[in-house]
Parts: C-alpha cells; structure tokens; sequence
C-alpha cells in the first residue's frame, strides 16, 4: 500500500527531474510529473512506472513559461488534491541568445524564477496542509556571477547567457530566502541547492540540435543525473533536515553564500517586483 505523501516535480522528463522522480517513486511516494510536453510527459511517466514498480504516478501538463498555463494547471491541481508534502522546483532553462515567455518576459528568468515563483504560491495551501510540507528549489553555483538588474530585470539591453542564467539562479536562492521568512511560523521548510555540474541537455536545442556536441565532449566529467539527484532526494525525505530552512545545500550539506545572495533587502525587492510581474 502506497503512503499519502505526494511529490510535485518540474521538469521530470529528463536529467536530474527524471532521476528524482524515479528515485522518489521507488520510496513509494505519490509523484507528480510536471512536463509541458506531453508525448514527453508520458515517456517519463512509464520509465518512472517501469524502474520503480510504483504505480502511484500522475503526469501533468503545465508549461512554466506561460502564466495563464500554470493558473490553469494549479486549479486543476487544488481541486482533487488534498495536501502536497513536497514541491521540488527543479525544471531548468538556459539559451545563449535572448528569448521570450509568452508573457514577454527574458526567458530563462521567466522559467527559472517567475514560473516558479507563482506555481509555488499557487500551491501554497496545499502545501500548508501537509504534516510537514517540504519547497526544494534547484539553483547553480552560477548564482554567483548573478546579480538582479532592477533596472532592466528582462535584460533587453546587453544580453548575455552568464547575465540571464546567473540572474535566475540567484532570484532562486534569494526567493528562498523570503519565502523562508514568510513561512517562520508554519510547518513548510524551503530549502534552495547546488546539484553540481550534471550531464543533461539542458543547453541542448531540441529543434536544432544545436549543443549537443559540446553535451557529449563534457559528458565524461559531469556528475549522473543521479548523483545530481542525490541532495534533493536528501532534502525531500531527510528527517535530518525536518526543521531546515532557508538554507543552501552542496552535496547534502550546508553551503555558503554570497553576501549578495543573504541580502534581505534584494531578497524583499525581488519578491515585490516578481509579484508585480504575475499579478499575485
């Protein structure tokens, strides 16, 4: 008999969210697959099924660049679920040339934070209900080359893939940190991590192809998928970590950060605008 604890996970079609997923399943937790492909949605959802012999699996479709998607999805979602025990924000996007959202904002900052920014309150009840509600939110070392450029955040101006990338991965760590404090006085922790450099195709263009050369040449000295699991795995079901919050983990420890990504004042400012940005 399956227990009554239910994952959420993003971006588990591939990499290091297809590694949790499947880990997790084997831990006989509910998951729930986040994917905004379904074809690949479904793929997921039978090698999760096939190598961890849990049938208790949900897939759904919500694309984390459109913010009317992900409304429609957490509706969805909030009206035959009770309770989630842990949200693992983990889908990830990165481009070496400047894209859009479908609501015109700079793309990876648009998937990276902003959807999950919004997917996270949406969800929030839920979360609120769980015995002991557990956010994990997946960022990059790349945080540290990040800054928050308030006075053009969709970088229409002197785009670069560092800028872009690193802006996102630090609003991860700093919308962690707010959250936490919002969240003091409740039973949901909010934990943020650094996976390591991990062999997915991430950078990959699934309609060009283009970065799988260099994919493939890295490959050899990236962690598995697996091994990048490993500290969200350790974050989602750890009672070592039941009372951890606010906290950035490397390797399942505790990390340190810059002090730009401590600063309480960028972190309150970030939120404020984020909010402004979705309508919440």
């Amino acid at each position: 008999m399956y227990p009554q604890k239910t994952v959420v996970v993003t971006g588990a079609t591939s990499g290091i969210g297809l590694a949790t997923a499947i880990e997790l399943a084997k831990k006989r937790y509910r998951v729930c697959l986040l994917s905004r492909d379904k074809e690949r949605g479904y793929e997921a959802l039978r090698k999760v099924q096939e190598e961890s012999g849990n049938k208790a699996l949900e897939m759904w479709i919500v694309d984390l660049g459109d913010l009317q998607s992900i409304r429609e999805f957490a509706a969805r979602f909030t009206a035959t679920h009770k309770t989630i025990d842990v949200l693992i924000n983990n889908a990830g996007v990165i481009s070496l040339k400047r894209q859009e959202t479908k609501d015109g904002f700079e793309w990876q900052m648009g998937v990276n934070h902003l959807g999950h920014f919004l997917l996270t309150n949406l969800l929030l009840d839920l979360l609120l209900k769980s015995e002991q509600g557990r956010i994990i939110n997946v960022s990059s070392g790349g945080y540290s080359w990040g800054n928050f450029y308030e006075q053009d955040p969709h970088l229409k101006k002197g785009y670069t893939v560092f800028k872009g990338y690193g802006q996102s991965k630090l609003a991860n760590i700093l919308f962690t940190k707010e959250l936490a404090k919002r969240l003091k006085d409740t039973a949901v922790t909010v934990n943020t991590l650094h996976p390591g450099a991990v062999a997915t195709s991430l950078g990959v263009n699934r309609q060009t192809g283009f970065g799988k050369g260099v994919y493939k040449l890295l490959t050899p000295f990236f962690k598995t998928p697996n091994e990048g699991a490993a500290t969200s795995i350790y974050l989602a079901t750890s009672p070592e970590v039941k009372d951890s919050s606010g906290e950035y983990f490397i390797n399942c420890k505790v990390a340190k950060l810059s002090k730009r990504a401590k600063d309480e004042r960028l972190a309150e400012k970030l939120w404020e605008w984020s909010k402004a940005q979705v309508g919440e």
